[in-house]
This record gives structure tokens, sequence and C-alpha cells, in this order.
């Protein structure tokens, strides 16, 4: 009998308690899960008549979870929403703060949908790409200013600033493991090339110049460029990541606190690094891809090797060369610097470290291409 009396106390129920101008809902039971959409559907068909006030009762209730504690804070919104006054609702004290927390923490402002002029919204756009845009360029340009005196300090006392063993971990990062896909890239841009010019110059019968536009074309722009673009994608990002990280894992704060200059530790050695490292790759790049070129050269025109060297010597000076070499440092200050200062404009989450990596690469290229075409007018007019 007992236990028969324990079943019944423990099913979720309520009744109502009707007053001269006031509505009462009385809980009782275990408004729990098990129960919820049997009571959603009673609680939702309840007759409210022409009372003004009402009230909700839970002190009788034996234990209530999530479920409950939300039918509950459910009804008492739907009857004050068809205006009537109701009192705060009453539960055993031990689950004051569930109510509290489904009641207040877990409601959300209605959603407000802005109907936006599309001319205006663009011209908002464009606005604000500028803004920071500006805002961008004077960082980066005060960031060159930093890091041209911590350079020049670096220089003139190597023993205090700059870390060697970094240097040569950066040189070795950024150079000779990216030996292999440059190789490769370079390789298959001379095979392109020489392709590419053959076909249209033997319609004058001048396929041997073909030579001259490979030579020209990989020495004076092409190594210098590509390969740039490909250290961009993939130190300049990786500079970016690592810094952004450490940024993350307040790494960069602890050094701070300790009284290590950032600049010194993790930008000058990935700096100078790129920038000694790049024109050898810019030298294996031009050789790579004079290769590629050799080989289509022979295999599509009949070019023996010692044909395509004498014809080479004859098409390309130390001038052609040298105005590729003197870029490479160039582009290199370029990629390593907006890599760096990019990765200290990580913010601590892990989105920010994803979204200004994307950001350094496309800057760097952006700024490589921009510089060789500065270069390419600059050599113009100075007829070199």
């Amino acid at each position: 009998m007992s236990t028969a009396l324990d079943a019944t106390d423990a099913r979720a129920r309520f009744r109502m308690e009707r007053k001269p101008r006031l509505l009462r809902l009385v809980a009782e039971g275990v408004w729990t899960t098990r129960d919820a959409a049997t009571l959603d559907g009673q609680l939702r068909g309840i007759d409210l008549g022409d009372a003004t006030d009402a009230e909700i009762d839970g002190s009788a209730l034996q234990r209530i979870d999530s479920a409950g504690a939300w039918l509950l804070v459910r009804t008492k919104r739907e009857w004050e929403n068809r205006g009537k006054r109701v009192a705060p609702i009453k539960i055993p004290t031990m689950y004051d703060t569930l109510l509290h927390a489904v009641e207040h923490e877990h409601t959300a402002p209605p959603v407000v949908i802005h109907n936006r002029h599309t001319l205006l919204s663009f011209v908002a756009r464009v606005g604000q790409s500028t803004i920071h845009g500006l805002k961008q360029g004077v960082g980066i340009l005060g960031y060159i200013g930093r890091v041209t005196v911590e350079v020049s300090e670096a220089i003139y006392h190597p023993r205090g600033n700059l870390r060697v063993a970094a240097l040569v971990h950066q040189i070795e990062e950024t150079g000779l493991n990216a030996l292999p896909i440059v190789g490769l890239l370079s390789f298959l841009i001379g095979i392109v090339l020489a392709y590419q010019g053959a076909d249209q110059l033997k319609r004058f019968g001048a396929e041997v110049f073909t030579i001259n536009l490979l030579g020209v074309g990989l020495l004076r722009e092409l190594g210098g460029l590509v390969t740039a673009i490909i250290v961009a994608g993939r130190s300049g990002s990786a500079f970016t990541a690592q810094i952004g990280t450490m940024r993350v894992n307040e790494e960069i704060d602890a050094m701070q606190t300790i009284g290590i200059n950032t600049v010194d530790a993790l930008v000058l050695p990935r700096i100078i690094g790129l920038v000694i490292a790049l024109p050898f790759l810019t030298l294996y790049a031009d050789m790579m891809g004079l290769l590629g070129g050799a080989v289509m050269c022979y295999f599509d025109l009949g070019i023996t090797i010692p044909v395509f060297t004498r014809q080479l010597h004859d098409a390309i000076s130390v001038n052609t060369f040298m105005v590729g070499m003197i870029k490479a440092p160039v582009f290199a200050f370029i990629i390593a610097l907006v890599g760096c200062f990019e990765g200290l404009q990580v913010e601590r989450n892990a989105a920010s470290v994803g979204k200004l990596t994307t950001r350094s690469v496309v800057e760097s290229i952006f700024l490589v291409i921009v510089l060789d075409a500065g270069f390419s007018i600059m050599f113009s007019i100075l007829g070199i």
C-alpha cells in the first residue's frame, strides 16, 4: 500500500484553483523530462477565464529538472502575454538556482531584421575596407621602422641582439627545406615557358630564340617572382601561424614579462634568415627553370645542350642575372616582415590565427608583385 501511494505521489500533476479574479496553478509530484510532453499539452489547454491575477505554486514539488522548470516559466510568460498579472513562481528553495537559470539566463533578445540599402551597404563596405587598408599600411610602416632599428643594433652588436642558433634554424627551415618544392615548380615553369615560346616562334622560323625568351624571362622576372610567391605561401604563412599560436597561448606575454625582447627573439631571426635564404633559392630556381627549358628544347625542337648553352650565353649578361638577384632580398624582407607583423596582431582565439595567416599570404604576394612592377619600371627608366 505504501509503495502504491509513493508512486501516486511521484506522478507529475497539477490542479487549478479558481477564486474571484484569481487563477492559481498548484504543481505537485515530479516534473521531469519523462512527463514533459504530457504536461505541455495539459498546460496549453488551461482556460484562464476572466481572472486578472494568477499564481504558479510549485512548493509541493518533490523534484524538478530543467524541462519542468521551463514548462513553469513558459506558462508564466504565456499568461503574461495574455494580459494576466502573474506572481513570481514558487518552488522549493533547493531549486531556486535552476529556476533562475531557466528564467533569466536562457533568454535571447528578439531577432530584428534590418532592411539595408544595397548601394549604401556597398559604399559602407568600401569605406571600411579603405580605412582598414590605410590603418594596416600605417601599422606596417611603423613596424618597418622598429625592425630597422633592431636590425641596425643587431649588426653593430651581434652578440647582444642576434641569436645565431635561431638564425641558422630559420635558414634551414626557409631555405634548405624549401629546395624540393621550389626546384620542382621552377623546373615545370621552365618547361611551360619554353613550350609556349617555341609554339609561337615556330610561326616565324625563330625557334632558337626560345632560349633568349627563356633566359631573360627567368633570370629577370619569373625566377625571383615565382620563388617569392612560393616562399610567401610556405614560410610567410608559417611565421604568422607560429607567432600567432604563441600569442594565443600567452607565450609572448610571458616573454615580455620576464624582459625578453620579442623582436630580437622572434622577428629578427626570421627576417635575417629569409633575407639570406631567398637569394640562394632564387639562384636555384633560375638553374632549375633553365634546366627544364633545356630539356623541353631538346625533345621538342631538337636543340642540343651545347647549342642551348651557347645561345643562352649570347642572350644574357651579368646585368640580366643581377636584376633578378637584387630583388630577392627586398622580397624576402617584405615577406618576413608581413608574416611576423600579422602574427603579432593575432587575437586570443583560434579563428584569428587562420584569418590573419590568410591575410599574411595575400598581403605578402600583393606587395611582392607591386614591388616587382616598381623594379621593372625603375630598371626600364635607368635602361638596365
